[in-house]
């Protein structure tokens, strides 16, 4: 099944990337598709459903991030954003409107477990993410669920430090079995994150989100340590995710008929010059993304490359926990924005600091000799889709 979904994904995700970037793109028509083909819209809770507090809501890592004074520049947050909460209907019918048949949503944790597993469900959070879902299917859009994007309650941030303990697994497994409890005979696609990779980076190593967490020279936060903190965090992300996986295919999947993946923010490296150096720092750049998260949920460990890089830093899998990780999820999904150079910092100098690639020794660049590497905002070719076969059984 993991195999079939992740190589129809890759199928749509190439077909799409090639398709717009063609001078004749306009031309393509929805018929052009097979009916089964799903057109959607995608969204997150905190950018969209406001509400902050209402509904017996508790605060969200977002919500106290941004509220600290300079935080974002024009200080603005998302208390209200798109007022989704009150006028999801109007959404719903917008959705329909565009002829769109899926919409990817994500669960506010804050609204539907305010206190995390220390606490009640929240029923009035359940019964919002039930009247939105109920909404999306009498117009025909398929809802795909995603049970994280970014946000937590500031609750377990305060308690344990949230993704920098192994505490979170056990409240993300409970999270998730409540959404499966109340959502599952409806909901048939979930996704456990979307772009893990990215919260890691800019919560741990960059510290621009929250929890804002750093060290020089990634940036100058109150606290933090970026040659650690991402690869324990990552590795809490990554168990809380089999964790999830396992609840679901051990009590839900036989009744509910649902798939269950993961979706990863994805840039593909091309070498800066065809020298063996930055040919493998491409592949180390790679390594340091996607595959850091996808590898051990698929194969059961780190990328090779992170482990000849990083050594003791990085974590290892114990008996009970690679057991867990043996519970493989049904598809792979992928949000691709652009492809980058990458050019070697293993055995050469010069190489700029505090950059995401720093501890994959490769520095990237949009550019080769003032040249763009494809055109503005589709900066994709059908070699960014190869990492496919990385995943994909048939390899």
């Amino acid at each position: 099944m993991a195999g079939k979904a992740w190589r129809q994904l890759v199928a749509v995700a190439s077909l799409l990337s090639v398709l717009w970037l063609l001078p004749w793109a306009s031309a393509i028509h929805r018929s052009d598709f097979p009916v089964s083909f799903l057109f959607g819209t995608a969204t997150s809770s905190y950018q969209i459903e406001g509400a902050y507090l209402e509904g017996n809501k508790s605060l969200s890592n977002w919500d106290v991030f941004t509220h600290a004074p300079g935080r974002i520049k024009d200080g603005s947050a998302g208390d209200i954003a798109d007022d989704h909460y009150h006028r999801y209907d109007e959404d719903v019918e917008l959705m329909n409107s565009l002829g769109v048949n899926a919409y990817r949503f994500s669960i506010s944790w804050a609204r539907v477990l305010p206190e995390g597993r220390f606490g009640r469900v929240n029923p009035l959070g359940i019964e919002f993410y039930n009247k939105l879902i109920d909404s999306l299917l009498l117009k025909g859009i398929e809802p795909f669920v995603t049970l994280n994007h970014y946000d937590i309650p500031q609750e377990l941030e305060d308690r344990y430090g949230a993704w920098l303990s192994a505490e979170i697994q056990r409240d993300f497994g409970h999270f998730a079995d409540v959404c499966f409890a109340a959502f599952g005979d409806r909901v048939k696609y979930w996704t456990t994150f979307n772009e893990p990779n990215v919260a890691v980076l800019t919560g741990y190593m960059l510290g621009t989100y929250p929890p804002a967490r750093c060290s020089p020279p990634f940036g100058s936060c109150a606290g933090g340590d970026s040659d650690a903190e991402p690869y324990v965090t990552t590795h809490n992300v990554v168990l809380s995710h089999a964790t999830a996986v396992e609840i679901y295919k051990r009590k839900y999947q036989s009744k509910q008929k649902g798939l269950i993946g993961i979706v990863m923010y994805t840039t593909w490296y091309e070498p800066l010059t065809d020298t063996p150096e930055d040919r493998l720092a491409a592949e180390r750049a790679l390594a340091f993304s996607v595959p850091w998260f996808v590898d051990p949920i698929v194969y059961g460990d780190y990328p090779p490359e992170m482990r000849q890089v990083l050594g003791s830093r990085l974590p290892t899998f114990s008996p009970e926990e690679r057991r867990k990780l043996g519970y493989k999820l049904d598809f792979i999904g992928i949000n691709h924005y652009t492809t980058l150079y990458a050019r070697d910092c293993m055995f050469s100098s010069g190489c700029p600091l505090g950059q995401g690639t720093q501890h994959a020794l490769a520095a990237v660049t949009g550019e080769r000799n003032g040249v763009p590497i494809g055109p503005p905002g589709g900066q994709c070719s059908t070699s960014c889709l190869t990492a496919s076969r990385r995943w994909s059984p048939t390899s």
